[in-house]
């Protein structure tokens, strides 16, 4: 089965995720909160999108096992002889969900030898649909509109005006000093997986982020700014991330268009 036959059921999947999310973000009676460990909100609709794709995938594209932001963990000596497994953030950019200005998506990937081969974003409020498979681009679809193709925009890191994404809940010293490497740049806020998809469609070029993320914040969108003619790679040596890692905590990294220098 080639991947693209994934396709046709994990857009139904984010959809249907998305409905259900929807309808927490929409409920009369307000957002219930609470704590992870490390102190991040988590909430109903986190949960809930979590059941409903975990369970789908399974039943209806493929057992592969399964990574997630709200399962349990997966020790490394198990999930080091996976070839392929399912990467999913049900509910990204949870802060952006609880301010309520609609930045947060539904993410779900396939990595194949540490490395994404799919991917599938979903933003429920716009109702928009971003997906790619390696070798095959990157598309969007709004509502029921036809899907179109993704490309990233060509730049060179001298140009003067360069469109650079921030972070709405992330800017910290770091980030400020990259920016301030640029001439003149645009400033753009995003947030959740949307600042990758910003790129890909040619709506930025440059997104630094030198704070912490997850594997599951970037799988999906990497390999769909990848496939729009861009790429995400460390901050400390220009390599791409690697995921299934044996700490699934990401290195800085700098996510771009198409950079000629």
């Amino acid at each position: 089965m080639s991947l693209t036959d994934f396709l046709p059921p994990l857009h139904t999947i984010a959809r249907r995720a998305g409905a259900v999310i929807l309808e927490i973000y929409h409920a009369a009676e307000g957002i219930e909160i609470d704590r992870k460990a490390d102190d991040s909100p988590l909430t109903q609709a986190d949960r809930a999108a979590n059941t409903v794709i975990c369970e789908a995938l399974v039943r209806d594209v493929h057992p592969y096992p399964i990574i997630s932001e709200e399962n349990k963990a997966i020790p490394y000596a198990e999930r080091k002889t996976y070839d392929r497994v399912w990467m999913v953030d049900p509910l990204d950019g949870t802060k952006e969900f609880i301010k309520r200005n609609g930045e947060f998506t539904v993410n779900i990937a396939l990595l194949e030898a540490g490395r994404p081969v799919l991917g599938v974003v979903y933003t429920p409020v716009t109702d928009e649909l971003f997906w790619a498979v390696r070798g095959e681009g990157a598309f969007r679809q709004v509502a029921e509109a036809a899907p179109e193709r993704l490309t990233a925009a060509t730049y060179r890191d001298a140009d003067s005006g360069l469109r650079l994404v921030c972070s709405r809940s992330h800017l910290n010293d770091a980030t400020q000093a990259f920016i301030d490497d640029y001439t003149a740049p645009e400033l753009v806020s995003k947030g959740s997986s949307l600042k990758f998809l910003l790129i890909a469609a040619d709506q930025a070029d440059v997104y630094p982020r030198l704070a912490p993320t997850m594997e599951w914040d970037t799988a999906a969108a990497q390999i769909i700014l990848e496939e729009a003619g861009g790429e995400v790679v460390r901050a400390e040596d220009g390599l791409p991330l690697a995921y299934n890692k044996e700490n699934l905590l990401n290195p800085y990294f700098i996510a771009r268009g198409d950079r000629r220098g």
